[in-house]
């Protein structure tokens, strides 16, 4: 069982950037593919980012491509999420989630594991 730990979310104005850090613990992180969500308030979690275990393929949804970066460090059992250009609507809770699926993976019924989530809050 793995468990994820989510870090760096915080109050920053538009236009700043952000890191976001996941540790995983207990369990096979580099097998594992790895997303970020975010759920803003008053609307459903959405699918930002995912990653790949074995080759670290990525994949965003479109309203971060271009700005938010996904990586990973398998040795350092941590999944990263930098974010540039930021926008208010980019406030949310962002969650780190790991699936035990092959390939990229994008639907919240396909995680396995998830983190409580980190605060991002961008003000205009």
């Amino acid at each position: 069982q793995v468990q994820l730990v989510e870090s760096g979310g915080g109050l920053v104005q538009a236009g700043d950037s952000l890191r976001l850090s996941c540790t995983a613990s207990g369990g096979t992180f580099s097998s594992t593919t790895m997303d970020w969500f975010r759920q803003a308030p008053g609307k459903e979690r959405e699918f930002v980012a995912t990653i790949t275990w074995r080759d670290s393929i990525t994949y965003y949804s479109d309203s971060v491509k271009g700005r938010f970066t996904i990586s990973r460090d398998n040795a350092k059992n941590r999944v990263y999420l930098q974010m540039n250009s930021l926008k208010p609507e980019d406030t949310a809770v962002y969650y780190c989630a790991g699936s035990r699926g092959r390939g990229l993976q994008l639907l919240i019924r396909d995680m396995d594991y998830w983190g409580k989530g980190t605060l991002v809050t961008v003000s205009s």
